[in-house]
């Protein structure tokens, strides 16, 4: 059963990326890495605004490794622009 504070974080973070896929369609700018990427800073925002300051639930420790997944997808996205800016004759 999740407690109220998950279920906080969980529409929170499901309002976000609502709200992010609905404007990116609005201004015609939705790709894959666009929406991952303000998602994943949503999320980094969320995470640190529902925080509790004395004792840390252990779903919340988990939490770092989808943060630590994200931003290597982040590096990953980073790494391939580079490559195609620095590098456009081979991609």
């Amino acid at each position: 059963m999740p407690t109220q504070r998950r279920q906080r974080f969980i529409h929170g973070q499901l309002a976000w990326m609502l709200v992010t896929l609905v404007l990116l369609a609005a201004l015609g700018a939705v790709s894959l890495e666009t929406f991952f990427l303000i998602s994943l800073l949503g999320f980094l925002i969320i995470t640190e605004l529902t925080a509790p300051l004395n004792v840390t639930p252990t779903w919340r420790k988990r939490l770092r490794w989808i943060i630590f997944a994200g931003l290597a997808v982040f590096g990953m996205f980073i790494l391939r622009f580079l490559q195609r800016t620095l590098l456009p004759e081979v991609f």
